[in-house]
C-alpha cells in the first residue's frame, strides 16, 4: 500500500494541517479571495472550515489543489 503512496503530495497530512497551513501562509482575507467560500470569508475559523470543508468536496478539492501549488512554490524558492 505504501508505494502507493509514494506520488501522492497529500499523503499524511490532515485537512487541519493544510488549512492552517494556508491560513498561515496567505491569511484569512487573502485564502478567501483565493477561494471564495464563507467559512473563509465571514468570521473564519479553523474549526468552522474543517466542518465546511469535511462535507463539501468540490471545496476540499480547490483548498488541497491551492495546498499542493502553495508547497511546490515554497519548495522551489529554496
Amino acid at each position: 500500500m505504501s508505494e502507493q503512496q509514494v506520488n501522492n503530495p497529500l499523503h499524511g497530512v490532515t485537512l487541519e494541517q493544510i488549512v492552517t497551513s494556508l491560513v498561515e501562509y496567505y491569511g484569512w482575507e487573502a485564502l478567501g479571495k483565493r477561494i471564495d467560500i464563507r467559512c473563509f470569508n465571514s468570521d473564519p475559523s479553523v474549526k468552522s472550515s474543517l466542518k465546511f470543508l469535511r462535507k463539501t468536496p468540490w471545496a476540499r478539492t480547490k483548498v488541497e489543489e491551492l495546498y499542493i501549488t502553495t508547497q511546490k512554490s515554497v519548495w522551489m524558492k529554496k
